[in-house]
């Protein structure tokens, strides 16, 4: 009986990052994650299989093009409305997607010659990943850099994630596991020993707003973090700032009261600001769902938060 060939379900794959890890860095990032946070800046991470993104201002117009009508197995794809062409040469007609109609068979964006219409969630097999891992090997050596696996959550790609580690680990590359902590201790402790550092969400602290909010409690992401730190793991501890949600001196109060709990274990915290870069990947998934939008959080805000942290003896960083 043939055996199929282990396979990781990816949305990006980023080479030269400085922000996920300790030096340069390639991050992968896998499909799917268990939170549904109102504010995710990469909602094309959400969804564990592959989806249709439609990009417009890529389109050129029915008129130029219009290769994707017609080849819809679903017929899901009809001309949509009209609006004035980027160049100024007129009105152009844009395709419209009925999403109750789309299935993500990828049909049209093989159509697409401008790869306006175009699928998100693209395979690869262990090997696969690490030859993009020796490419990259030189700035990893003289940068202390490493794979940093990230998501979604990389860790409902259980045994993808775990054998990438292990592949790292056997040939001396610094390894990084991006998680939100919301997954069973045993996928945590599987990965343990292949893991230099964690790079560990705290999405506010209190378990029922968390969930009202996030979709699901915040315990279990508490209660691994208190086991990783007693195995002997190591942190860096990000804190997203939502206004309205994550930015108040009681929550940072709240949250670094539990980061001296883990002692040791956590070497840096680094505080994400909220930004609305990621609204425009949501209307590329045309999704229904109502985007969250705000207004940025201050500098000041920022600043006092930080120096909030630094007074409690923890080392914070801004990103």
């Amino acid at each position: 009986m043939e055996t199929k060939e282990l396979t990781g379900k990816f949305y990006d794959i980023q080479g030269f990052s400085v922000h996920d890890g300790p030096g340069i860095r390639l991050t992968l990032f896998l499909k799917g994650c268990p939170l549904r946070c109102p504010w995710c800046h990469s909602p094309e991470s959400l969804a564990f299989h592959a989806e249709l993104n439609w990009m417009e201002i890529k389109c050129v117009g029915l008129e130029k093009c219009g290769r994707c009508l017609g080849v819809c197995p679903n017929d899901a794809i009809t001309p949509g409305k009209i609006k004035a062409a980027l160049d100024g040469s007129g009105d152009i007609q844009l395709p419209a997607v009925d999403r109750a109609k789309c299935d993500n068979c990828g049909e049209c964006t093989k159509a697409c010659t401008a790869k306006a219409l175009y699928m998100c969630g693209t395979d690869y097999t262990v090997d696969e990943i690490m030859e993009r891992v020796h490419r990259d090997m030189p700035f990893f050596k003289r940068s202390g850099g490493g794979v940093t696996i990230s998501g979604g959550e990389c860790l409902c790609q259980p045994d993808f994630t775990l054998e990438v580690l292990k592949r790292c680990k056997e040939e001396g590359v610094h390894t990084a596991v991006d998680t939100t902590g919301f997954v069973k201790w045993e996928v945590i402790e599987s990965i343990l020993p292949y893991t230099d550092i964690f790079l560990y969400d705290l999405k506010g602290f209190d378990s029922d707003l968390h969930k009202q909010v996030i979709g699901v409690p915040s315990d279990l992401i508490h209660e691994n973090a208190r086991k990783i730190a007693a195995a002997g793991g190591k942190f860096q501890i990000r804190i997203p700032v939502m206004p309205m949600y994550s930015d108040s001196e009681e929550v940072f109060d709240k949250i670094g009261k539990f980061l001296l709990e883990l002692g040791d274990a956590v070497e840096v915290v680094q505080i994400l600001p909220y930004h609305n870069l990621g609204i425009v990947k949501w209307e590329r998934l045309q999704s229904k769902q109502q985007i969250f939008e705000a207004t940025p959080p201050s500098d000041e805000l920022i600043n006092a938060r930080k120096e909030q942290l630094e007074s409690m003896g923890l080392n914070v960083i801004v990103h």
